[in-house]
């Protein structure tokens, strides 16, 4: 508690010299930095496709807004319904590896198709062909219902965990059985850390993926989800049903996909959430992560400005 001294003057009222009132200021400033902890702010141009698709140039979303992001990230290694939080290198994850290969679960991972992979004794590796769709737009309403399809047959009988996964993502550090579980869903690297207001959920009232005020405790990216087989046909069904509906009332969610899959997961909580070094990609607002597991190539191309994105060919 800091008590604070005034000088009065012969006729009563209260006065302060000029000298303790810049002290004052001084300290009452210095409590509130250690109150609410040191505050970074810049100005940021957002890079989520998402705005994109609302009909909005990236370089005017948020010229104007200034985000407030905190200089050290936490990392908390549990989930406030209490399941686990996944960052690799920790006990826990390793713990979770150990657990899981104890069960005898494989999982072959083939980084290309071109050459052919030669595979260990007893491994096979199949190509199941879905329906190629020109535009990411037009994919990201059709994938929850080829994914449900795939699942039914003949993926069910053949694997017990599968992982929904953009394709234009590089592995660049080890993934193990550490993100295993019922229902995974992978923390989205921008928006990590940031208050709920910030989350790009539905708001609309008569869209499926409407998300309430008092909804959600994250927002988890569309590049990276899975789970048990049944879990997952049970999302890519119920999410499939979601878009039907809206599309049936000529009703476009802000971020398609992603829309329908976090207002799936606010209902049916993730038993496993991996954190931002699952799904990463360099931006100014990407969280900071010790270790950089998956990298987006499709989002770290949206997070270049226009020229950058020619030069790339991207």
């Amino acid at each position: 508690m800091a008590l604070f001294p005034f000088c009065k003057s012969h006729t009563g009222p209260v006065r302060l010299t000029r000298i303790q009132l810049i002290l004052y200021c001084l300290l009452l400033s210095l409590i509130i930095y250690f109150l609410h902890g040191r505050k970074t702010t810049i100005s940021v141009k957002s890079p989520h496709p998402i705005f994109h698709a609302m009909g909005i140039e990236r370089e005017r979303v948020m010229t104007d807004m200034m985000v407030v992001k905190a200089a050290a990230q936490q990392t908390p290694l549990e989930t406030p319904w209490g399941a686990p939080l996944v960052w690799g290198d920790t006990r826990n994850s390793a713990w979770r590896r150990d657990k899981f290969a104890q069960r005898g679960i494989h999982a072959d991972n083939p980084r290309s198709l071109d050459p052919p992979i030669k595979l260990g004794p007893k491994r096979q590796l199949k190509v199941v062909t879905v329906a190629e769709l020109p535009g990411w737009e037009r994919l990201a309403y059709r994938r929850m219902v080829l994914l449900a399809d795939a699942i039914r047959d003949p993926i069910s009988n053949e694997v017990e965990y599968i992982f929904c996964a953009d394709i234009d993502q590089e592995f660049v550090a080890p993934v193990g059985e550490e993100i295993l579980g019922d229902l995974v869903a992978t923390l989205h690297p921008e928006l990590y850390g940031m208050p709920r207001n910030a989350f790009p959920y539905e708001a609309e009232e008569v869209s499926s993926a409407c998300v309430e005020e008092d909804e959600g405790d994250y927002y988890y990216t569309s590049e990276l989800y899975g789970g048990l087989v049944s879990e997952m046909y049970r999302l890519a069904r119920v999410c499939s049903v979601l878009i039907l509906q809206d599309q049936a009332n000529s009703v476009v969610a802000r971020g398609l996909e992603e829309s329908y899959l976090n207002r799936y997961l606010i209902d049916h909580r993730p038993t496993c959430v991996l954190s931002p070094e699952y799904s990463w990609w360099d931006s100014a607002l990407a969280a900071e992560v010790p270790v950089q597991r998956l990298v987006s190539l499709g989002r770290q191309c949206e997070a270049y400005d226009k020229h950058k994105r020619k030069d790339l060919q991207c």
